[in-house]
């Protein structure tokens, strides 16, 4: 059974920087594509970043310049760092894997505030 755990959300002020973790167990690594969605309250559950196997990264345009995204396969994790952090961008972040089937973490809260 795959699973994804996120860790490394919190409460920062804004101009801040947080790293997010997301670590899986199972047994079908890698991924073909790791990466992270976000839900603000009242929101619909938006994309962030993604990173394929190769290690090509693509970037909402919100966060383009500010968030990278990198993964480690011979950890079964993949980050994303958030620098410049700006109160908007609070949200519970969402781990979400995908090879054949896509998978999703439970979350971690993200809070910036102003």
């Amino acid at each position: 059974q795959v699973q994804l755990v996120e860790s490394g959300g919190g409460l920062v002020q804004a101009g801040g920087s947080l790293r997010l973790s997301c670590e899986a167990s199972g047994s079908i690594f890698p991924f073909n594509t790791m990466g992270w969605y976000r839900q603000a309250p009242g929101k619909q559950r938006e994309w962030v970043a993604a990173v394929a196997r190769g290690g090509s990264t693509n970037y909402a345009d919100s966060v383009k310049g500010r968030f990278t995204i990198s993964r480690d396969d011979a950890k079964n994790t993949v980050y994303l760092q958030m620098n410049s952090l700006k109160p908007e961008v609070t949200a519970v972040y969402y781990c979400h894997a995908r090879k054949v089937t896509e998978y999703w973490g439970q979350g971690t809260q993200v809070t910036v505030s102003s």
